[in-house]
């Protein structure tokens, strides 16, 4: 019975493998950390922006499925290709909708990558905000 159970367990053991988690943030070391100066009113920043909780959690559930955490261009890309696959590469709007709907806009920034302007390399989602489940997507 145990050495069933133990061959049991080796063969399912390699499979947490498999469940990745996102990666967590990179911190500045400390004495790097110790140079930065936080404002005194954050709100009375220029270019400030407040989003809510709900439209925060869309937008990252939208960008989640549009560009995945560990979204890698293939070896051989063009650095376009680089580019297009990076989330910092897109801007996002969100507004809520109607019975708890948010909707979301990717879309690419024109002056990211470089060459001719995609027009097609966004997408629009509607998202449940109740039950945070993606209702559709519009490519």
């Amino acid at each position: 019975m145990k050495r069933s159970l133990l061959w049991v367990l080796c063969a399912l053991l390699p499979a947490c493998a498999l469940f990745r988690r996102p990666p967590r943030p990179v911190h500045a070391p400390p004495q790097e950390a110790a140079g930065v100066t936080f404002p005194a009113e954050p709100l009375d920043i220029e270019g400030n922006v407040t989003v809510t909780g709900p439209l925060f959690v869309a937008m990252q559930l939208a960008m989640e499925d549009f560009r995945p955490w560990d979204l890698q261009p293939p070896k051989d890309a063009t650095p376009r290709e680089v580019c297009l696959s990076k989330r910092e590469s897109y801007d996002m709007i969100a507004a809520p909708g109607p019975e708890g709907l948010v909707f979301v806009q990717i879309w690419l920034r024109p002056e990211a990558c470089e060459g001719p302007i995609a027009l097609d390399t966004g997408a629009s989602y509607a998202i449940d905000a109740k039950t945070w489940r993606i209702l559709a997507i519009r490519q």
